[in-house]
Parts: structure tokens; C-alpha cells; sequence
């Protein structure tokens, strides 16, 4: 197996389908089938999700909230996908699933303590991190990376809708866009690259914790990468010649 344990990051918008807010049943099912295949792998898995089908920021601005109170509600929102995710995780695979936030609310899920979520997923827990790192002015692209470097993740793996890795340009706007099948964590910051959170990259690329990229409405996509296959984009140290499109 490619990798032990993985962090796998997905946007809120993966729980709320074709929909544009809320939760939609089947993708809530596909992702959960999803996780419990790799799990069945002997995979250690850790999951961090956004809020946005709940709460984006631009409803903050449109609304005249505050940018650090709409970081809190969007903090928030993270800890209801979590125990939405738990949920399912836990009626569709006989499984033990645990949330652990970063925001105290102890009566519906656990406090994040790095030890402990090392522990749960040695056990072969399927973890959940809520609350990204409790703190405003963060995506949660960000703690996503933090989260896989204190559990000792082997990489992080970025689940995407509608779009298969990171391109050359944006493929919606330059038909001539070409897609990276590995690249550096330099380039993708020098060249502005987008699909993720620079503070992300730099922090992976100062760990050296591998990024997999990759359109996670292809079913079966982490398994293959776990298994060897090189699908969608991989994110990491390597040299100028080593880039391959």
C-alpha cells in the first residue's frame, strides 16, 4: 500500500451534491461508501471537511457580518458536517467513527487532542476533524495540512468536484489548459496555480507532506492512488525536470 495514513480533505460542498446549500442523501452515501472502502484497505483515515454548504463567506459580506464572526460560524458549520458524515459513516459500515473538534463542545463530540486522534486512528478509527484549528482567517485547506502533519499523516488527500487536478491555467477559461500529473509545491505557488490555499502549500511543502489532487466523483480514486496509480494531480518535492503534464 502506497501510503499508511492519510488525511482526506473534502469541501462542504462534496455533502450538499448538486444542490447549491444543505445536505443531499446520495452524496453524503457516495462519500461515506468512498471512505469505508479505503478504510476496508487497512488504511488509517482521517477526514477534515468545510462548511460551505451551510455558511460561505461571501453570505457574510452580502450580509454586513464581521470576517472573523463569519470565520466562527463557518467553524461551525464544520462541526455539523462532521457529525452528518459520522452519522452515515456509521450506518452504512460497522465501523467506530469519532469527531474530534478544535472548538469545545463537548456534549456532541470530542475535544481535538493530538494524541488522542493518533490513538483513535492506531485503532483503526475513522476520525473526523472539526472546527479547522479554532481560530478565524483560516480555509480549511489549511488545517487540513496541520491536522496530517500532527497525526503523522503520509499525505493529504484533496477531494475536488469538477475538476480533475491543478492545470497549467484554468481549463474553464484557456481551452489549452494542460493538467499536471506532478508538480512541485514551488511552482504551484509561484505560478498562482489555485485550487488550493497557498498557506496550505507552504506549509506542506516546508513538512514535505505529499498532496494528492484529484476529482473524487471518479469512484474508486483513492483506492487507486493508494494502490500506486498516479490519478489527477501529486503535489510534491520534486526537481524542475521531474514535472510531468
Amino acid at each position: 500500500m502506497r501510503y499508511k495514513c492519510i488525511i482526506l480533505k473534502l469541501s462542504g460542498g462534496a455533502v450538499s451534491g448538486k444542490q447549491e446549500f444543505g445536505f443531499d442523501p446520495n452524496a453524503l452515501n457516495y462519500i461515506a461508501d468512498e471512505i469505508l472502502g479505503i478504510h476496508e484497505l487497512g488504511v488509517q483515515v482521517g477526514v477534515v471537511i468545510g462548511g460551505g454548504n451551510i455558511f460561505r463567506g461571501s453570505l457574510g459580506t452580502q450580509w454586513g457580518i464581521e470576517e472573523a464572526e463569519a470565520h466562527n460560524i463557518g467553524m461551525l458549520s464544520t462541526i455539523i458536517n462532521s457529525l452528518m458524515l459520522r452519522g452515515v459513516l456509521t450506518a452504512r459500515g460497522k465501523v467506530e467513527v469519532r469527531v474530534m473538534t478544535a472548538i469545545p463542545i463537548n456534549t456532541v463530540a470530542e475535544p481535538y487532542i493530538r494524541l488522542r486522534a493518533i490513538h483513535h486512528l492506531e485503532k483503526g478509527y475513522l476520525t473526523i476533524f472539526a472546527g479547522g484549528i479554532g481560530n478565524p482567517y483560516v480555509t480549511t485547506d489549511y488545517p487540513g495540512v496541520q491536522r496530517a502533519l500532527e497525526v503523522r499523516a503520509d499525505a493529504i488527500f484533496y477531494a475536488k468536484h469538477k475538476t480533475n487536478g491543478i492545470y497549467t491555467d484554468d481549463p474553464n477559461l484557456n481551452p489549452d489548459a494542460r493538467l499536471y500529473l506532478k508538480i512541485n509545491y514551488t511552482t504551484v505557488i509561484r505560478d498562482n496555480l489555485g485550487a488550493l490555499d497557498q498557506s496550505a502549500v507552504l506549509l506542506a511543502r516546508d513538512n514535505n507532506l505529499p498532496m494528492h489532487v484529484f476529482d473524487f466523483d471518479q469512484q474508486g480514486s483513492m483506492r487507486r492512488i493508494l494502490q500506486g496509480e498516479d490519478v489527477g494531480t501529486l503535489i510534491a518535492q520534486v526537481s524542475e525536470d521531474e514535472i510531468e503534464q
